[in-house]
């Protein structure tokens, strides 16, 4: 990875859907340098896929949570067989600490929370935070950290 493919990066990050001249005019090279390196990405792994951010509340799903699971002995891998199932989980990460597993949940509203809640708590015992504003909008872009 050289300082251009970040640059690459950068603004693939801003706007997936930019296309190659673009980058290439921001960045100091041709399109087909730029699609070259952006294939290189791709075949390697770098960039492992596109995809649409949704606005959930325009699409009726107003409430945005963070679950956090403790689960019961024997429990934590049948949950994490379960979970990708759950398509209210935009969001799932085994952690260390107390609890075993955090997620990012959106829903409709308190009624979705409750029946997704009975369905968490046969696995182990769970703690909700209700999210109230999104502070860092559209998640971190990634750069070469020095």
């Amino acid at each position: 990875m050289d300082t251009l493919n970040w640059a690459i990066l950068d603004e693939l990050q801003k706007n997936a859907r930019i296309s190659f001249s673009e980058v290439g005019r921001k960045i100091g090279l041709t399109s087909p340098a730029v699609a070259e390196r952006v294939r290189k990405m791709e075949d390697s792994g770098i960039i492992d896929s596109y995809k649409v951010n949704l606005s959930h509340q325009k699409t009726g799903y107003q409430l945005r949570a963070i679950i956090t699971l403790r689960a019961f002995t024997g429990r934590l891998k049948a949950f994490l067989e379960t979970v990708k199932e759950f398509k209210e989980v935009v969001n799932c990460y085994r952690i260390t600490g107390n609890e075993n597993i955090i997620m990012e949940v959106i829903l409709k509203d308190q009624v979705h929370l409750e029946k997704l809640i009975d369905k968490l708590i046969t696995y182990g015992e769970t703690r909700t935070h209700i999210v109230l504003s999104n502070v860092i909008k559209d998640g971190p872009i990634v750069s070469k950290i020095d």
